[in-house]
């Protein structure tokens, strides 16, 4: 008879529930968990290194506290290798199994993981290396805290969400009525600072919760005052009201977006800015193409990138940063309506404006820069037809040097789709988690990412349409 094997180190599963360890858990401390696993599990540093893929040296030095962990791929690592339960995983930060891992085979040795946001999230299947064992390896960084709270959170209501949407829509409608005490123009300044950053991090119910007080503040603000103050508060309201149509197309409530679009650029007009008025064209040429007014969008971006220019004898970065962004809007404007010709163009003076700002920075909240335009470039080749050119755009990106998180998740998301075209089913959905992971609201109230997971359920092979379905189901979508 054949040698028998031996048998697989274990946790002892009464472990997981102590107080100690859970407490271990909740602040990280991999140090004290490995102690209390050799203490109370019996399981040696060689026996803990076996399961967590570390040399038995890594485990002393961790256990010894002269070595911290703190990657969010470690910690998954170590809560599979531990085959720790969803209690333990979820005190660890981590998403249970049946919501993230469920559908992905355990590995007994896993090689070192790559960061959930480093290029290869896009490029799913390197030269060279078999598919399944990439594509499992680089999707254990994808479940993390981020996409948990996503699946898990407790949603709006509906009655909450209307009455949010009620909200805003009064305070785009109704007269500035003044009230107690008119806050500081640095106050609003700020606030408007703060809506800007909450929305490009993609925090979305939190800036339209801020929204309707902040807006209600700026209108009665550019109605009592005067001089360059007054200038200040429309060019404040300009912006506001900006985020607020940004977030109104993004819920895809059309008529608000219009109007909140229009409210803004007509703040732009008033306050005398060339600057602020090529900014807030360019959410006037979103709303056009959400409407479906490609060509109108592409005329509309276009002119104004040319007036801007015009007026600029040496332009700062804020001045290339809303022309190089207009540009791209032209782009994808002439793109959706098959103009491959001006969208080529437009393109390449994008570019040429990315080159002479050096850099992706967030100058006057556009994330404009070489790599924004690459990241346009995606879009582009998609919305022509082309998933081909998309994937190969798409895997000269650097997510992590993109400036912002909602620029990351949109270029995630076009990826996606070109997967999705291309008939690469899985690697679209490992996309598209990966962008859950970064953007969980991007994935949990966009219809159009709604409409994304529906296209891949509806279409995937059977090698995937459990986890396809599973991951629909867990955020509500049915097919």
């Amino acid at each position: 008879m054949p040698p028998r094997m031996a048998e697989p180190y274990e946790v002892p599963a009464s472990l997981w529930h102590r107080p100690d360890m859970l407490a271990a858990l909740k602040t990280r401390d991999i140090g004290a968990v490995f102690r209390l696993v050799r203490q109370y599990g019996g399981l040696s540093q060689t026996a803990i290194g076996s399961l967590t893929g570390y040399s038995q040296g890594k485990v002393s030095a961790i256990m010894s506290g002269s070595q911290q962990v703190t990657a969010l791929e470690v910690f998954e690592r170590i809560a599979d290798g531990l085959h720790m339960p969803d209690q333990a995983r979820m005190a660890l930060g981590l998403a249970p199994r049946d919501l993230a891992a469920a559908a992905i085979p355990r590995q007994d040795a896993r090689p070192a993981f790559t960061s959930a946001l480093a290029p290869l999230t896009v490029d799913l299947v390197r030269h060279g290396e078999d598919e399944t064992e990439v594509r499992r390896r680089d999707f254990v960084g994808l479940a993390g805290a981020a996409l948990f709270s996503a699946v898990v959170a407790q949603p709006l209501s509906r009655d909450e969400e209307a009455a949010g949407a009620d909200d805003l829509a009064a305070a785009l409608t109704e007269y500035p009525v003044a009230g107690p005490q008119l806050p500081e123009l640095s106050q609003l300044a700020s606030a408007v600072a703060r809506a800007k950053r909450t929305y490009q991090a993609c925090r979305y119910s939190e800036v339209a919760a801020m929204l309707p007080a902040l807006i209600r503040s700026l209108r009665l603000a550019c109605a009592t005052l005067d001089g360059d103050a007054r200038l200040k508060a429309h060019a404040l309201s300009a912006e506001a009201h900006h985020v607020a149509a940004s977030i109104l197309l993004k819920q895809e409530d059309k008529g608000l977006a219009w109007l909140a679009a229009d409210r803004s650029v007509h703040a732009a007009q008033a306050s005398e800015s060339p600057l602020m008025m090529g900014s807030s064209a360019r959410i006037i040429t979103h709303a056009l193409m959400d409407g479906g007014h490609h060509r109108a969008a592409t005329g509309m971006a276009s002119s104004a990138a040319q007036r801007l220019n015009a007026a600029l004898a040496q332009p700062s970065p804020n001045d290339l940063s809303v022309y190089g962004t207009l540009l791209l809007r032209g782009a994808v404007a002439a793109a959706q309506h098959s103009n491959r010709h001006t969208a080529a163009e437009l393109l390449d003076e994008a570019e040429d404006a990315g080159r002479r700002l050096g850099y992706d920075g967030n100058h006057m909240w556009t994330a404009f820069g070489p790599k924004n335009v690459l990241c346009h470039r995606v879009n582009i080749a998609l919305s022509l037809g082309d998933a081909g050119t998309a994937i190969e755009n798409a895997r000269r990106i650097d997510i992590n040097a993109l400036p912002i998180n909602e620029r990351k998740a949109t270029v995630l998301l076009d990826t996606s789709r070109a997967f999705l075209a291309w008939g690469k089913h899985d690697r679209a959905l490992y996309i598209l988690r990966a962008a859950g992971d970064i953007a969980p609201e991007e994935i949990t109230t966009r219809p159009a990412t709604h409409r994304l997971v529906r296209d891949i359920l509806a279409t995937a092979p059977i090698s995937i349409r459990r986890e396809a379905r599973e991951y629909a189901e867990s955020l509500g979508v049915t097919a």
